[in-house]
This record gives structure tokens, sequence and C-alpha cells, in this order.
């Protein structure tokens, strides 16, 4: 079919389109999922009894207080499970635990007529604890043995050889914190149960199938038993990837034993206190340099805090592994990872899943050796890329590595970044209690998860009789921006306007085994899925018109609102009813599946990823020394996202990344007491990024050099 690979007549894609739910937001219009609780009668209410201990047995568990409570409807417990009671994917995660293991740990959950109820009746419940020995940091569990899950290796040439004649060498340690989602709707489901018993759960889950398996697990029933919906997020960044499900369970069992709907909402302190973070990262190494400042040899372990249970801290560390190279050419690595069990909470997926902790590694590396090598920090970076043709310790080529000197080199000319820096310099001299820096730092972001069968996903399309379009894929909706790229690829595959086009609400009952929307990956796949679907039926389209008109497939071609085949014409929404009426399916399911890939997971080797995305950033911050005061006083950032598919949106997403790792490294501190205890667990205590922090000039700026090099969605590149 001729028209499928030429570029269409009216192009949607790669317009700056306005985020397809951008005036329900700003409106308060937007239904999330607990605005559907005041539209679901006789819905329960339920709230966790807490464990104030970091790791204790629970002796004795008293819930007959609680039901004596005004207004308790009932208390779930381990007994009330008719499945298996773990809310986890590796069998670490009990539902009701006899073992806590962190602050906040809920060993049972009470449902009550009104959100108040419920909390008192939690209050009321009776626990004994018999405290055990808790293990808070790093360096706890390192003296303790206290690990969990495997402990890969990444290793190619010969380390010791090439650190033994090295013309520099030094060593150090790099310290990276962990980081609350603080996502504006904390973790949320509402559970219902049909007259058939079909269990329908709306979730606030970035992995409806995962919420789906989890559940039905749970209750021991097959997973076609349950159906997960996910109307939309109020933010995840990772948080809701793997941490929705055991509230889901819990809100799906309420619902089963009592007969009416269940609704956990945690509140903001119950969020923080209950839920994982990113992972803090402590990593020990040593690095060579011959006498040109290049690097020749890096050995380092990284020892990340998974918490209490493995939840997703394998594939975090493995990212975080396969990013500590992040642009350079490293002729000699070892990399060892582990990860630490401590008595915190689980920590999860959060926005560069372990990326940016591995890249801060060799970042920090750089940073703190170029002084003792008497390089410029830049120049040393940039002496280090790779080149084409170079492969990563994990065994990836690297492709179109000069995109890496290309955004480097401009972003730093648009910054002026070397007259900035003599003025800098003067600055500072004039200033003893004031200081002024000036850093640059590239990234390359591998895309594609690192665990191949998530490289896939599905779409289901429909075309009306009106000519409108209803779409469904297998991606969550999150503020992202998802839906409004996906209805942008499928307008301009049927050539009609973006309004004709609805993105339905993503659930298993429509789209099943469903991968996580993580990764960065989401348009990739569902944008595939989605136009395979709309191109499915065109096809049928194409040959019914070249039949009604008495022409070649290949002369009928789709134009604005209309359809061309050779001198004849027919609207779109005409064409859908007569193909109707003729009986042609205006429905099909599409699918994609990520190509190249491939891993070896006991070797650590091969191509995990589908391809790179380069970006370089240039900052400049005011440091107040008296005070610890600081400000961004100016970012210019340059990324590389090959053909954009929506550049509002993407810009959009950049600068809420750079925002939010800049809270990271600057604003947001996590702090437990020795007790175990999180301190910092409202926002009078943890202090995320507020508009007065972000860059007072902040220059966003998308690398126009070239498409991607690969065959994704637009040859758009993930942001």
């Amino acid at each position: 079919m001729s028209d499928l690979s030429t570029r269409p007549a009216r192009a949607v894609v790669g317009l700056a389109v306005p985020h397809e739910s951008a005036r329900l937001h700003v409106t308060g219009a937007a239904l999330f999922t607990d605005d559907l609780v005041v539209r679901t009668q006789g819905c329960l209410h339920a709230c966790p009894v807490q464990s104030p201990h970091a790791h204790a047995t629970v002796t004795a568990l008293r819930t007959e207080p609680a039901l004596r409570v005004p207004g308790v409807a009932r208390v779930l417990t381990a007994s009330d499970v008719p499945g298996v009671s773990d809310a986890g994917i590796h069998g670490d995660e009990p539902l009701f635990p006899r073992e806590v293991m962190f602050v906040g740990h809920a060993v049972c959950w009470v449902l009550g007529e009104t959100p108040e109820a419920a909390r008192l009746g939690a209050a009321a419940v009776e626990v004994d604890y018999e405290p055990l020995p808790a293990l808070l940091t790093i360096p706890e569990a390192v003296d303790a043995g206290s690990f969990q899950g495997v402990e890969p290796t990444i290793e190619r040439g010969e380390v010791e050889r090439a650190l033994a004649t090295a013309t520099h060498v030094f060593s150090g340690v790099t310290e990276t914190a962990g980081q609350e989602h603080f996502y504006l709707e904390t973790q949320c489901a509402l559970a219902q149960v049909d007259e058939s018993g079909q269990v329908f759960v709306q979730s606030a889950t970035q992995h409806p199938t995962e919420t789906q398996e989890v559940v039905a697990r749970v209750l021991g029933l097959r997973d076609h038993q349950v159906t997960v919906q996910s109307l939309r997020m109020g933010g995840a960044f990772g948080g809701k990837e793997m941490q929705p499900h055991g509230y889901a369970a819990v809100a799906a069992l309420g619902s089963v034993v009592t007969g009416r709907p269940v609704r956990v909402r945690l509140t903001r302190s119950q969020d923080i206190t209950m839920t994982g973070k990113r992972h803090g990262v402590r990593a020990e190494w040593r690095v060579g340099f011959d006498a040109d400042g290049r690097l020749q040899a890096l050995a380092a372990t990284l020892t990340s805090d998974g918490g209490w249970s493995l939840d997703l801290s394998q594939a975090v560390l493995s990212r975080a592994l396969c990013h500590v190279d992040n642009a350079y050419w490293i002729p000699h690595v070892r990399l060892h990872g582990r990860i630490a069990r401590t008595h915190k909470t689980s920590q999860t997926a959060f926005r560069g899943f372990g990326g940016p902790q591995g890249m801060l590694v060799i970042e920090d590396i750089l940073g703190r050796c170029a002084p003792r090598l008497g390089i410029d920090p830049e120049e040393l970076r940039r002496r280090n890329f790779y080149v084409e043709g170079q492969r990563t310790p994990y065994g990836q080529t690297v492709r179109h590595a000069e995109r890496l000197r290309l955004v480097w080199d401009q972003v730093l000319a648009a910054a002026r970044f070397e007259e900035r820096r003599a003025e800098i310099v003067a600055f500072n001299a004039a200033h003893p209690d004031a200081r002024r820096g000036l850093a640059a730092t590239p990234v390359k972001f591998g895309i594609a998860f690192n665990f191949v069968p998530f490289n896939q996903a599905g779409a289901l399309v429909h075309v009306y009789r009106d000519g409108s379009v209803l779409v469904t894929h297998g991606g969550t909706e999150m503020g992202q921006g998802l839906h409004t790229k996906v209805a942008q690829v499928v307008a301009e595959e049927f050539q009609v306007d973006i309004g004709r086009v609805k993105i339905t609400a993503t659930t298993t009952g429509k789209v099943p085994n469903t991968s996580a929307t993580a990764a960065s990956s989401g348009s990739d796949l569902n944008g595939m899925a989605a136009r395979n679907a709309a191109r499915a039926i065109k096809e049928r389209l194409v040959a019914f018109v070249a039949e009604r008109f008495q022409t070649e497939p290949g002369a009928v071609r789709f134009l604005p609102g209309r359809v061309r085949a050779g001198t004849s014409e027919i609207a779109f929404d005409d064409l859908a009813g007569e193909a109707h009426r003729a009986r042609i399916p205006l429905s099909a399911t599409g699918f994609y599946a990520t190509p190249k890939i491939h891993w070896d997971n006991d070797r650590y080797t091969g191509r995990p990823f589908f391809y790179f995305s380069y970006g370089a950033a240039v900052t400049e911050v005011a440091i107040d020394t008296l005070t610890g005061e600081n400000r961004i006083l100016r970012t210019d950032i340059l990324h590389d996202v090959g053909r954009s598919l929506n550049p509002a949106i993407d810009r959009g997403q950049i600068e809420g990344g750079f925002v939010q790792g800049a809270g990271w490294l600057t604003t947001e501190e996590l702090v437990w007491g020795d007790k175990g205890r999180l301190l910092t667990h409202a926002p009078s205590t943890y202090k995320i990024p507020a508009c007065s922090d972000r860059p007072l000039d902040l220059r966003i700026a998308l690398f126009g050099a070239g498409e991607n090099v690969e065959e994704t969605i637009g040859r758009s590149k993930a942001v």
C-alpha cells in the first residue's frame, strides 16, 4: 500500500498539540480514581493499622475493639485471604505480615462506613510486638551481610592490569540518597464485585496487568475474573509501577468478603511512610587515566538500599550498572552490584530507574579527578566521549555517537560557556561570601526495558460508522501526554482531525497482557501498536475503495477528511458508513514488539536498548557560603528527541525532569530517625522544589540534526 510509507498530506505527528486533558486538568473536571468514590453507593473505606517498629514480630493481634467502634464494618486479616497472601512478584511481600519490616508496615486493614470511622477503628486495634534488631543504612547492612536478590557483574578487559599500568589512579566513594515521589495523587484503588463475581478494580497503577495478576492471586482467581482499569494518574514517576498492587488487592479482598465496594486511598503521611522511594546508592570505585586524561579502567561496586523487600530493585540495579559508563568509553571495566536489605520501605522504580544513580557515579569521578589531572572538567568529559562503533561495557554498539559531540558543542556555544566562566571567576574574586559555579553534563540514556519481555504493547482501534475513532492501548496516562501522542499517530494515519480521535481509559478488559508504562518507552511501544491497528483497518478500507471505484489499491490515498481513488473521492465519514454496510470490519487490534534487543541475564551482556537518547545541560548556580542558600541562575538544555512527536509535550517533560532531578540533589532529603521512623513524612518536613526553585532562566531546545536512525514511531526518540 503506497500511502502507508509516504509522508501524509496532513501531518499531525510533530505538531505542538495541547495535552488531551489539559482543559480538564486546569478546570478541575478531570476524574481520578478517588473521584469515582462519590459515584459509588455504599462504599467502605479502608485504613491501615501501621507498625510503630522498624523490625518486630507480631505476637498478638486483637481486632475486637475495632469492631466496637461505630461505623466499623470489618477488619481484614490474613484469615480472610482465599488465595496467596502476598502483594509482590517475588513472594516476599506478605499482605498481612507476621514480621513487620519497617515503621509504617500495615499489619491489617480496617473497613469503615466513613474514612473517620476506619481511622478510629484502626487506632482501636490492639497489636503486641516483639522488637527485633533493625538495619537502617547501607553500611549497617553490608557489615551484617544483609543482601537480597542476585549480585550481577559487568566486566570487560583486564581491569587490574590496566589500573596497575595507568598513569594516574584515583579512588573514592560516591553516595546518592533516595527520593520521595511526591506525586499529587496518593496511592488509590476502588474495587467492587458484580453479580457474576467479576472483580473490577479502578487503580492508580502504571502496570494494570501486573495489578490484575496480584489481585487474582490474592483472591485465588484466574486473571480473566479480574479487570483492572487505570483512568488516569495524578503523577507517578515510577512510584505506581509496582507499589499499587497491594492496595488494589486490599480493596478487592475487602469487596469480596463484604459484598460492597471498597476504597483504599492513602493520606499523604501514610503514602510517604508506606511506599518505596528512589534507591539510595553507595559506590566504591577505583579509576585509572593515561597521561592525556583518557579513561583506562574503572572498578566499582554499587550497593543500593533496597529496603525490606526485592520489589524492582534487581531491575533498577541492572539499569544503574548499564549507565555507569554514561557518555564515555572505558576500555577496561568491572562493575559489581548488590542490593542491601534494610528495615525501611521497599524502594522501587523512580524516574530514570537507576540510570541517574549509575550516571552520577562516573560524573562525580570526572568532576573530582579533573582538578587532580589539571584538565578542565568539560574538556575531560569531551575527551572521553564515545566515538562511532565503540561498545558499552555490556557489549552494545553505540550508534550515531557523533550526536554526543554535536549536542555538547551546541549547548556549550548557546550557553556562552567560556565567556560566562570567565565572568564567574571575576565574580568569585570580588565576592568572598558568595560563589557562583558553572557546570556541563552530558547524558546517554538507553531506551527499552532491560527485561526483554516487557518490550511489547497492544492496542485496540474502532472506527465507527460516522467516521469517529476510539482507541484503547496498553499504556497508562499519568500526565506525561502519552494519550495525546497516540491520538496524533492515529489521527495522522486516518487523516482525520485529532478531535475525531478519542483515547479511552486503559483497561485489561480491552487490551490484555500490558507492560508497565515506564522506561520512557510508552510512546515507542503504544504508538506503534496503535499505528499497526489503524493500518490494519486502512488496508481493508483501501481494498474496499479500490473495488468500489474500480482502481488499483496503489492509487488509493488518504487525504485530509477524505479518501481519493484515482479521480474519485469520498469523505472519510461516508466511507466509514459505506464500509460498514458492506460488512467491512472497522475494528482491529495492533501489536508491537521492539526489534533487535536481546539480553543474557547471566553474563550481563547483549543489546538491552533499542537506541540511545543523547542530551546535555549547562547550569549556573549561586551559593551563599555563610547560610548555604543556593539558587539555580540559568540552565541551558539541548536534548536529542529525534523527530519530536509533540514538541510542546517533550519540552514539558524535559523541564519537569530537570526540576525533579535538581530537587533530588538539592532540596529533598529523606531523614530516618535512629529507630527507623521516617521523620520527613509531610510537605512541612520534605521539601520538593517550588516554582521559585526552578532556574531563573531556563532555556530548553530540541536537537534538530536528524531523526532516529532506528524505525520508531515517527522516527522519534523517547524523552
